[in-house]
């Protein structure tokens, strides 16, 4: 409906309402957090937990319905079938621009548990979002270079430990665990860097799918494997809102946790190679996908 508007009356108005939407949400999230962390009563906390959690999922949710009134961007979503919003999934992706997160958001909003994200320690600091992601339990992980780890490789160990907390935490509530496996966006100059074998993707980081796969235990009953494709192209968060991302297609592969992807990788050298092989082969699948959705 508002698509059809001209440019510079639909993007300012488009940006005010999605502000709006997130004051108002955060605003009320805030206010019930400040209840939970005074309350002494295990059961209110909780209860209260789930309430914050159902404030992001409508937050997420009116900011779907803005992109679809505002944009005329098409989406492509294949794989949903069979999800459980009461389920436990660990969700590996590819990353190509922070318009995944809303990607991600939309795509599987309700659809299964709230995603949760490993978040740099610094993002904490975003106004509004950044505390609302604390009161939401999104862990936030400090990241150090390779330098810092070589003159104090203890550091390594802190994050690991993070990891082993937020984990724990998780275990007792429904719950998305959300990894993007490349660690970095993807960019031109980083493929041709680091010497990707593949086409469209950067190297996958198996080190830290391990570790949560390992820390959950029995806790995740499956993965949730996401291919993401911008048909013309990754844009930043203003060109999806200005509705200059024109088709996103989303290609969702459910895969069984095997006992065998559970291992102790930082021990255990012949795991560790299993474990490898394993996520380079869902890699070069996905590379094939990516392939797949470009021409389609």
């Amino acid at each position: 409906m508002f698509a059809s508007l001209p440019t510079p009356l639909r993007v300012p108005l488009a940006m005010l309402l999605l502000a709006a939407n997130t004051v108002a949400h955060v605003a009320v999230l805030f206010a019930l957090t400040l209840v939970k962390l005074v309350l002494p009563w295990r059961g209110a906390r909780v209860a209260l937990s789930r309430a914050l959690v159902a404030i992001a999922e409508s937050w997420i949710g009116v900011n779907g319905v803005l992109f679809d009134l505002f944009t005329r961007t098409r989406w492509r979503i294949e794989g949903l079938a069979g999800l459980r919003p009461d389920g436990n999934y660990l969700v590996l992706c590819n990353h190509q621009s922070w318009v995944d997160i809303p990607v991600l958001q939309k795509t599987f909003n309700r659809r299964i548990p709230f995603l949760r994200f490993f978040l740099k320690s610094q993002l904490i600091w975003v106004p509004l979002l950044g505390p609302a992601w604390w009161a939401l339990d999104f862990p936030f992980m400090k990241r150090h270079s390779r330098e810092q780890l070589a003159r104090h490789p203890e550091l390594a160990g802190k994050d690991r430990e993070t990891t082993r907390r937020a984990c724990e935490k998780f275990r007792h509530m429904p719950v998305s665990v959300m990894n993007f496996v490349e660690g970095t966006r993807f960019t031109r100059a980083k493929h041709a860097a680091q010497g990707s074998p593949y086409r469209h993707l950067l190297r996958p980081r198996a080190g830290g799918v391990a570790f949560v796969l390992d820390a959950m235990g029995e806790g995740l009953h499956a993965i949730l494997d996401v291919t993401l494709v911008y048909a013309g192209g990754a844009g930043s968060m203003m060109d999806l809102i200005a509705g200059r991302i024109r088709d996103i297609r989303v290609l969702v592969r459910q895969r069984p946790i095997e006992p065998a992807l559970r291992g102790d990788y930082g021990n255990d050298p012949a795991f560790r190679e299993r474990f490898q092989a394993w996520i380079n082969a869902v890699w070069a699948q996905k590379d094939a996908d990516v392939e797949r959705l470009l021409e389609g």
